[in-house]
């Protein structure tokens, strides 16, 4: 027997009693079968978040109308998405090619589930290795005088490829408020995790001249305050005073790669749901 369709319904909402109950009694009279369903109530802020997946033969437009009865209900902000649909991800990025690649060799051998309509660069250096992989490269050069032109060309690349996701895989510069205001929840960054302790240029180079005895990287959502958005994933590595400069740098790129790929996954999966500047994510 053919496997029936699936979708992932998110959900978060003022935390009340009967949410769980209704959502599933709604599902099943929908003609449902749940095969994940996960749940976390903030006792801070008040808030309840889910995540559910399901199987069934409704149509997707049969099963929204089904679920608006109790969204209206709970006042929930939701969101219902075909399972394993990729999402449209514009790439951005520099002259570093780790980040890149990773997400590039990950999404053809099927482990992440984006389709990357383009990439985008404010340099020439990465368009070969676009050009193996079959994706356009659009170079668009960034100054003081042009960063207003380049970020329209941005949007209008958003909005040519129906872009749902935008990934900054290392591309080094500054997005503007209103970019990130229109990008909010929709777009990725990595930075090495010594922000804010080693700012500026050559951060492995500076955590090695003070010694420091663990590196890693935090991958998180893009906002107007640099490098300060919610989180979704890091990672840190130990090292020692017998790693060189070079050393650093290679593991601290193994570590970008790994974050930044597990985040684009979590949130291609829909596992990651904003709670203000946090991040819940299901696992």
């Amino acid at each position: 027997m053919a496997a029936k369709p699936g979708f992932i319904l998110t959900l978060s909402c003022a935390d009340r009693p009967g949410i769980v109950h209704a959502v599933s009694g709604s599902l099943l009279a929908a003609g449902c079968n749940i095969t994940d369903s996960q749940q976390y109530g903030n006792p801070v802020t008040g808030t309840f978040f889910m995540r559910v997946a399901v199987e069934t033969g409704t149509s997707y437009p049969r099963l929204r109308s089904q679920l608006e009865s109790v969204a209206a209900e709970f006042s929930l902000s939701w969101e219902l998405h075909p399972a394993g649909a990729p999402v449209r991800t514009l790439i951005l990025a520099s002259k570093a090619a780790h980040c890149l690649n990773d997400l590039l060799f990950l999404q053809r051998s099927g482990t992440l589930p984006i389709e990357i309509p383009a990439i985008v660069s404010n340099h020439r250096e990465l368009a070969e290795l676009a050009r193996f992989y079959g994706i356009p490269f659009h170079y668009i050069p960034v100054t003081a005088e042009t960063k207003s032109d380049a970020e329209n060309a941005l949007r209008a690349l958003v909005a040519e490829h129906n872009v749902e996701l935008v990934v900054l895989a290392r591309y080094m510069q500054v997005i503007s408020d209103e970019l990130c205001t229109e990008l909010a929840g929709k777009a990725i960054n990595i930075h090495h995790s010594f922000l804010p302790a080693f700012k500026g240029a050559r951060p492995y180079h500076q955590a090695h001249a003070r010694g420091v005895k663990i590196i890693g990287a935090t991958a998180h959502y893009v906002t107007g305050e640099l490098d300060e958005g919610p989180i979704i994933e890091q990672e840190v590595i130990r090292v020692d005073h017998a790693h060189s400069t070079k050393e650093f740098v290679a593991m601290g790129r193994d570590v970008e790669g790994r974050t930044l790929a597990k985040a684009v996954q979590w949130h291609a999966e829909h596992r990651v749901l904003l709670d203000g500047n946090r991040t819940v994510v299901f696992n």
